[in-house]
């Protein structure tokens, strides 16, 4: 009986720890985001190309909301660091310092996520085929299986969902050529040039009718 009081009374310190300790995480992240408010003339040298809250209006530059933090600061460390190639981009770090990353990288994930596209009707039955199943011939594993069901991501691979296909195009062949080569491992690579062109536009197609989170 001893026993068995002391175990429920352990149980219950244990539900209590967990729970002090989820709404101290809780707040340190809110004090957290509160920290990295990013001021109006910084937030000024993306806007112009990828808007405010990251929904780029242009297609030819990426939405940036809802993106991983970690996936973005990375990929400012490689065009800081000249691993990944835009003479645009390039400009714009030399200017940001690196302890910044992490306030932009932080304001474009808490920004609510892109409102899908309609893509090309005539597409979108082999772009969701690739997605889900890849291109079994050409040995092209499925979109999915790295960057979720809905498209949204992992801390290791990028938010997909929503995103603008001609920008996905455009870096698709980017790998396929190599003129960007700063993947993980060569994978992107590896996958580009295994596919077409048509192949590559099929799936970029489905991808921005993702809705992502909201599925």
């Amino acid at each position: 009986m001893l026993l068995t009081s002391f175990r429920i009374a352990s149980g219950c310190q244990a539900v209590r720890w967990l729970v002090a300790c989820s709404a101290l995480l809780l707040q340190m992240n809110m004090a957290f985001a509160q920290l990295v408010q990013l001021a109006p003339d910084r937030l000024a040298l993306c806007a112009s190309c990828h808007g405010t809250d990251g929904n780029s209006p242009i297609a030819e530059h990426p939405k940036l909301a809802k993106l991983q933090t970690s996936y973005f600061v990375r990929q400012m460390e490689d065009f800081k660091k000249g691993r990944r190639k835009s003479t645009v981009m390039q400009g714009i770090v030399a200017g940001i310092d690196e302890k910044e990353f992490q306030a932009f990288a932080v304001h474009f994930n808490q920004q609510n996520p892109p409102t899908p596209g309609k893509g090309d009707p005539k597409l979108l039955p082999q772009g969701k085929e690739i997605f889900y199943e890849g291109i079994v011939g050409s040995a092209v594993p499925a979109c999915s299986g790295c960057h979720k069901d809905d498209g949204t991501g992992t801390n290791r691979y990028p938010r997909l969902a929503g995103q603008h296909p001609q920008y996905l195009v455009q870096q698709m062949l980017n790998y396929k050529t190599g003129a960007r080569d700063n993947d993980d491992r060569g994978l992107m690579r590896a996958v580009a040039q295994r596919m077409n062109e048509a192949e590559i536009r099929a799936v970029a197609e489905y991808i921005v009718t993702m809705k992502g989170d909201e599925e």
